[in-house]
């Protein structure tokens, strides 16, 4: 099948680079890219049309950290530092997912607002109950995501209803694993919630199963100040944090480590040495007081960064406003080192939240040629001076102005999806 999307259109094929074709045509074969053209190629005159006139068209987001079950929670707590939200709020609502019922309603509507948002890549954690994940994984493939899943493991430090015994923790790991080769799209991830979650015995168990079934691992790292000295009265023989998962063999190769905010020089040398990706939550750091993560030192230092809107901690689920508030983090930061520090454009923020995410999933930045296409398109004509701006002022402006509602099509893995 051949489609033609018209629209204008912009990618991001490297970090801080926009390129921009207005009224332009993206061309598809069976939902993958084959190329941006000024006139419509022969090939394609008699293929089906998506005409989106003066619309703006972009690669669609990646959220590479979020709690699928605190999605019913957006916006609560916001007043308390970490731990305390975690006790008073999270484990508390992440119990109710026994109940499958109540988590099919949740994953449902969470699914369907993440499309509508443009976001067509996820990285999500689900909760210790081995049903109600693999639920999340059949609503998110349903629907057309693309990503990863994971099973939360949890046997300490946590309420009863949201905790397991070691050995409980591990056979329903496997017994998951073993339930979700079927999927196509979604896979699962090891997922320890953090070190003070995880038991060194869950956590060599972890390290076991992740290495024996060539499967990447997410979690949280240096986070929070108490957090970071929690772990080391947990791990006295750890220096750091981040030796308390890579002693256990959980901090390698496309590892997730969401937050960072307190990473020092050599945390970050062994992300970097290991292939660990950060994954920076910038609202959640603010909503709960955590700080602000050096991202453009990160960068600048070879680091692999990604975006992720770390619900419900970060309140905004859309990736757009993900993006606006890395930026505002990044200016904060600057205007705290009296102007030392540089700050994310909305070019570089909007790399991070795209075509980082599909690097990670092993796919060029941009719209490249050969592959599927994940996009979103954004109608913002009804805006005061949108005739008078140019495409690349529009699509600045989108990412602080854009409504749900503005988003008129989005398309993952070569398929409308909305």
């Amino acid at each position: 099948m051949r489609l033609v999307i018209q629209a204008n259109i912009i990618h991001a094929p490297s970090y801080g680079d926009l390129q921009i074709v207005e009224n332009a045509y993206l061309c598809l074969e069976k939902g993958r890219i084959v190329g941006i053209f000024d006139t419509i190629p022969e090939a394609f005159e008699q293929a089906e049309r998506n005409d989106f006139g003066n619309a703006l068209l972009m690669p669609s987001f990646g959220d590479m950290h979020f709690h699928a079950p605190q999605y019913p929670m957006l916006g609560m707590g916001m007043d308390l530092p970490l731990i305390e939200w975690l006790n008073t709020y999270t484990f508390k609502t992440e119990a109710r997912f026994s109940d499958v019922a109540y988590a099919r309603d949740v994953y449902k509507r969470l699914t369907q607002e993440l499309i509508a948002w443009g976001t067509t890549r996820v990285c999500a954690f689900s909760t210790i109950h081995r049903e109600s994940t693999l639920l999340l994984m059949e609503e998110f493939e349903s629907a057309g995501l693309s990503g990863f899943v994971g099973k939360v493991n949890m046997d300490r430090n946590g309420l009863a209803p949201l905790q397991e015994s070691c050995e409980e923790s591990v056979s329903e790991t496997l017994l998951w694993l073993e339930q979700s080769k079927d999927f196509k799209r979604i896979r699962p991830i090891i997922t320890p919630r953090f070190t003070p979650s995880c038991s060194d015995e869950l956590m060599a168990a972890l390290g076991k199963i992740a290495k024996e079934q060539d499967l990447y691992v997410q979690s949280h790292l240096s986070e929070n100040l108490a957090e970071i000295a929690w772990v080391k009265d947990l791990h006295p023989d750890c220096v750091q944090y981040w030796e308390s998962y890579d002693k256990y063999g959980l901090f390698g190769d496309h590892s997730l480590m969401a937050h960072c905010v307190h990473s020092d020089a050599r945390e970050r040398k062994a992300m970097r040495d290991r292939g660990v990706y950060v994954v920076h939550c910038p609202d959640s750091n603010t909503n709960l007081m955590s700080g602000a993560a050096p991202v453009k030192r990160m960068i600048a230092e070879g680091q692999k960064v990604l975006l992720g809107s770390d619900i419900a901690g970060g309140a905004i689920l859309s990736m757009m406003g993900v993006v606006a508030e890395a930026i505002r983090v990044s200016k904060f930061r600057r205007i705290l080192s009296e102007w030392q520090e540089d700050f994310l454009t909305v070019a570089e923020a909007y790399y991070l939240a795209s075509s980082a995410a599909a690097e990670y999933f092993g796919e060029k930045p941009g719209l490249v040629a050969g592959q599927e296409l994940h996009a979103l398109v954004i109608d913002d004509t009804k805006e005061l001076d949108t005739q008078r701006l140019s495409v690349r002022e529009r699509f600045e402006r989108a990412f602080y102005r854009a409504q749900k509602s503005d988003i008129v099509a989005v398309y993952g893995a070569g398929k409308r999806l909305r």
